[in-house]
């Protein structure tokens, strides 16, 4: 932009010097009236600009076009240019511009009067000073102030799209019809200004209220355009002016093969902040939220709020994914500092799911459904924010058609129970496995449970399911416990199941029916499934362990638990996220992690797994660590009881040898 405004200036200054220097005759011979009447005006009409709402902001609209024209018709392009140009200074220095933005104001008044000066001088209505108008002159006024308008016009507007980093070409398109009804209007009602002069002076004053209607009324519409276009509470973009911007957006990007981000931002439990602490509070918050936001985006980003408490971001030229999340990543710590809100500081979290153009859709609908599904995502993790991900989707068609085969998977005997083995760190024996369900899809193959186990909460078939794997395993542990392998086995739950209060009546039926004592049983939740609804979830996981079922906590310390709700918890058993236990032996901060973590299970008496086991270095630090128990592909990825009945009996000797009695 800088480089465009120093071409403007080279280019207008030296017009000025020329105009002024070819037409000053022009200026002495013309009636001086007419330079001491208009010339104040000129300077008022800076001074005081219309300022005016539109959707991309506020800006501002000069009267003073008017009278330089006026000045131009009846005193000449010296008089004109002069008088206009000194405004301008007079107005930029008042107001402390930059000196680069006063003298570009300058060389811009410089090329349109003397653009539409060149206009009349070429056709021959330069015989100044004059202030008739005849019929005959009209047709070369009025390609004059075409002139006028379409160089102004373009060299500010070409300014201001390069400073909003906005292609060029359409910001002109967009800004034309705006212009053309206020700037556009003021150059039109020059001739009136200069038919009327042919009479008295003094008549001059009474088109200023002509003038003042026109701007009455062109504030009221343009007020009413900008309230149609932002929200009332925030002054915010709504919904209607992002998915315009949006779209244009797209379209850009198609044409310049570049990358658009749509993110969609929900404050998580504003809820709450409204019915304890009351509406008004809660406006307050929404209010502060956009300058928090706007703090960390580009100017050329939009954020708008799309009701209630979910607000949404546009990301212009995103080079890549990374580069989105990163900027998710700043939003999410300028929430998390403190809000103070009259008497009141609040802290709050916000979940934000992003999509991108092209790579997640090809038109705005699309991507802010996809925003949505990630952003809904990102709240039942807790993770912050999530990247749209199609296997995660649960309104993908690919999903649709699992949730209907679903159905009749388990009928048909479709799932499979892969096992992987956990062993004592201290002595190497196997003690124990965790059940892990696998779809034999007769067409996708193989599929993991993350892309049907979150389909089959939504459709209430996780009931079922859990109980499927239930029955499949403990079936299983009767096989190696008459084969002599006394082992338990470990089975994932899911929310749906701890809601359920007659879940612990499923178990203690299943335990029966397989002949499986309920020590040899272990039942691992996650601590977001906890604090999703602690006290409700309490509840039955007490009388799980009353009926002697040991309980583990999944995932620790990925989560959002307390050390008062893990204090009230009756788990047995801390299994430590692989996230730590993999780069523990080349980050000292994850070994630090894990560290702690064995220090607290063991202050608290309970037992530690580490996830993730992968090498025999991360084996032998777990084991000086303290750490009790290990899982991970160093013994044995998951895999079919057959397969992991021969791994043990494969096992169990070399563990003789290592650990005689």
């Amino acid at each position: 932009m800088h480089r465009y405004v120093a071409v403007v200036c080279a280019l207008g200054l030296p017009v000025l010097a020329v105009v002024v220097g070819t037409t000053f005759h022009e200026l002495v011979e013309a009636a001086p009236g007419f330079v001491v009447f208009f010339g104040p005006l000129i300077v008022l009409g800076e001074l005081l600009p219309i300022r005016v709402m539109r959707r991309d902001g506020e800006e501002e609209i000069t009267v003073s076009t008017t009278f330089a024209f006026a000045l131009l018709l009846t005193s000449g392009a010296a008089a004109a240019l002069l008088s206009l140009t000194a405004a301008s200074l007079l107005a930029d220095t008042i107001r402390r511009k930059p000196y680069w933005k006063v003298a570009f104001n300058a060389a811009q008044f410089s090329l349109s009067i003397g653009a539409a000066a060149g206009v009349m001088h070429a056709l021959g209505v330069a015989a100044l000073p004059r202030a008739n108008i005849t019929g005959a002159d009209l047709p070369v006024l009025i390609l004059a102030s075409v002139v006028f308008f379409l160089v102004n016009n373009t060299v500010m507007g070409t300014a201001m799209a390069l400073a909003e980093n906005l292609p060029v070409r359409k910001f002109l398109g967009r800004d034309f019809l705006f212009q053309a009804g206020t700037t556009g209007v003021l150059l039109s009602l020059a001739p009136i200004v200069v038919a009327a002069s042919d009479n008295t002076l003094f008549l001059i004053p009474l088109l200023l209220m002509p003038i003042a209607a026109v701007h009455k009324c062109a504030s009221i519409l343009l007020a009413k355009e900008h309230q149609a276009a932002h929200d009332p509470l925030t002054g915010l973009p709504n919904r209607t002016l992002y998915r315009e911007r949006a779209v244009e957006a797209v379209e850009d990007a198609k044409a310049a093969g570049t990358d658009v981000a749509v993110m969609l931002i929900d404050l998580d439990r504003f809820k709450e902040i409204n019915d304890t602490l009351g509406h008004h509070i809660g406006d307050i918050l929404l209010q502060q939220i956009g300058p928090r936001l706007e703090a960390v985006l580009r100017r050329e980003d939009t954020i708008a709020r799309l009701g209630g408490d979910e607000f949404a971001v546009l990301l212009h030229d995103v080079a890549d994914q990374a580069s989105a999340m990163d900027v998710a990543d700043r939003m999410l710590e300028a929430l998390e500092q403190p809000f103070t809100l009259t008497d009141v500081i609040l802290d709050i979290d916000a979940s934000i799911g992003i999509a991108l153009h092209p790579e997640h859709g090809d038109d705005i609908d699309t991507l802010l459904q996809r925003a949505d599904v990630a952003m809904y995502l990102a709240k039942e993790t807790r993770s912050g924010y999530q990247v749209y991900s199609p296997e995660r989707d649960p309104y993908s068609p690919k999903r649709l058609t699992l949730l209907h085969e679903l159905r009749s998977a388990m009928e048909s005997g479709q799932f499979v129970i892969h096992y992987q083995p956990k062993s004592s760190l201290a002595s190497g024996r196997p003690i124990g496995v965790e059940a892990l369900i696998r779809w034999e899809h007769p067409e996708h193959g193989l599929l993991p449970p993350d892309l049907f186990i979150p389909i089959a909460e939504r459709s209430g078939l996780s009931r079922p399911l859990t109980l499927y794997v239930l029955d499949h395993a403990l079936a299983q542990v009767r096989t190696w416990h008459d084969e002599g392998f006394e082992i338990g086995v470990a089975v994932n739950l899911t929310l749906r199941n701890l809601h359920d209060p007659t879940f612990p009546l499923d178990v203690a039926r299943l335990l029966q029916a397989n002949d499986v004592s309920a020590q040899w049983l272990q039942l691992e939740i996650t601590e977001s499934i906890v604090m999703a609804d602690p006290v409700r979830v309490l509840g039955v996981l007490k009388a799980l362990g009353d009926m002697g079922i040991d309980l583990a906590l999944d995932d620790f310390g990925t989560g959002y638990s307390s050390l008062a709700h893990l204090k009230r918890l009756p788990v047995r058993e801390l299994k430590i996220d692989k996230s730590f236990v993999m780069n523990m032996t080349r980050d000292e901060s994850d070994a630090v992690i894990v560290q702690s973590t064995i220090d607290l299970a063991r202050n608290l008496r309970l037992r530690t797994v580490a996830e993730g086991v992968e090498d025999e270095e991360t084996w032998f630090r777990l084991a000086r660590l303290g750490c009790d128990v290990a899982q991970g592909y160093y013994l044995s990825k998951p895999i079919p009881p057959a397969e992991l009945t021969a791994w043990m009996r494969a096992q169990l000797p070399a563990v003789e040898a290592a650990h005689p009695a």
